[in-house]
């Protein structure tokens, strides 16, 4: 995630799309994990016309390598869910875009994440995994093993976009809006302590490690996206602290 400011009013896009801009002129822009090598970034000074000259800017956006797996030989049953499985899947993905979309024009950010809970690292952002042939979707955060009840920590400010008790692979959800389309991810909890709607502050408990929904052992899987991007959070949590 790319923190940027420019003058209050100043208009930006990125690759052509319009980037939020909060009224002391600053900006997020996110890379995703097929980020192309190069971006452009436009901008165009307050009180100028639609049409006027936009200032250009090109990133060179570093490419990481990640970690994929390939497992032949599976059941089917293993790698393709039921009909029924599917509806209840669309219907979790369904209401985890509405959540995302609820994004505040407060930047509620602006104090920085930390990390949510300290443990064993067992996933991490980017991996994939190839199921007799056939890729899955990347693993967009990372996996954190602790104790079942581990207490759970807001990382930053936010408000409450979406807790759900049963979904299909992430179990106890919980989803945190952060503004601007910034929002983070909770699953796999044994409990959630916070409403939809209510304000957290950085450091309040959130939830409790759990092992909800398809998981093998008590861990949390902790995700953050900025508009439709799976950013990785350890970048922006920083080195987990011992």
């Amino acid at each position: 995630m790319l923190r940027g400011h420019v003058a209050p009013g100043a208009r930006v896009w990125v690759e052509g799309a319009a980037v939020k801009v909060a009224p002391d002129g600053g900006f997020l822009i996110g890379f995703s994990r097929t980020a192309p090598p190069r971006v452009t970034i436009e901008m165009a000074a307050p009180g100028t016309l639609q049409d006027a000259p936009r200032v250009t800017h090109t990133l060179d956006v570093g490419q990481r390598d990640y970690e994929i797996q390939r497992i032949d030989g599976l059941p089917d049953a293993q790698v393709s869910p039921g009909p029924a499985a599917l509806d209840r899947i669309a219907r979790d993905s369904a209401a985890i875009k509405t959540a995302r979309l609820r994004a505040s024009d407060t930047p509620l950010f602006t104090g920085g994440f930390h990390w949510p809970l300290t443990g064993t690292m067992t996933g991490i952002y980017g991996s994939q995994r190839i199921l007799n042939g056939a890729p899955r979707s990347p693993h967009l955060g990372v996996d954190i093993a602790a104790p079942q009840g581990t207490p759970l920590l807001a990382p930053a400010d936010g408000v409450v976009a979406l807790v759900h008790d049963d979904m299909f692979f992430t179990g106890k959800t919980l989803i945190l809006d952060h503004g601007h389309g910034l929002t983070s991810v909770y699953a796999h909890m044994s409990h959630i302590r916070v409403e939809e709607g209510e304000s957290v502050t950085a450091g309040q408990v959130i939830a409790t490690v759990g092992q909800s929904g398809r998981a093998t052992g008590p861990h949390l899987h902790w995700g953050v996206h900025l508009g439709g991007v799976g950013l990785d959070p350890a970048l922006l949590a920083g080195t987990m602290p011992p």
